[in-house]
């Protein structure tokens, strides 16, 4: 069988062959095939190793389907604030980050009290700010673990 070695410099299409040391050995397969078979290893190849680079309509886009369905709890990582959610308020499906710019009171309410961490994944960091600006704004609505986070961040 064909080996096709990493080529660091081409951008890969869906039809292109690439072969990627697995548990068994050697494995050769298309770029599509690859996107179904483990599409969080090419993901982070892609976005964290940037081991490889990828067409971005043709590979891409149909990459971060495949994770949404593959392990949404990966996808929901990846996709942080950017995560279309169901807000009070709003019509239809909104990005994250607009009620946790425009309304972190809101969004902190919906968040942590109405318990939907599990639908917007925040890191640390996006954590921190957002239970900085509610403790400066509304600090009686926080709970105490978020107050003792921020003092101990």
């Amino acid at each position: 069988m064909d080996s096709y070695p990493l080529d660091h410099e081409k951008v890969y299409l869906s039809s292109d062959m690439l072969t990627l040391d697995c548990e068994d050995g050697p494995v050769t397969c298309k770029i599509a095939e690859w996107l179904q078979r483990d599409p969080v290893r090419i993901h982070r190849m892609v976005v964290k190793e940037k081991a490889i680079q990828v067409d971005q309509l043709e590979v891409f886009l149909p990459l971060v389907s495949k994770l949404r369905r593959a392990d949404y709890d990966y996808y929901k990582r990846i996709t942080g604030l950017k995560m279309m959610i169901d807000f009070p308020g709003y019509p239809s499906e909104i990005e994250a980050r607009i009620p946790y710019d425009t309304d972190p009171i809101a969004f902190y309410k919906w968040w942590r009290k109405g318990k939907n961490e599990h639908r917007v994944y925040l890191s640390p960091a996006y954590q921190f700010k957002l239970f900085q600006k509610v403790s400066k704004m509304e600090p009686k609505i926080m709970l105490k673990k978020d107050i003792e986070f921020v003092n101990n961040f």
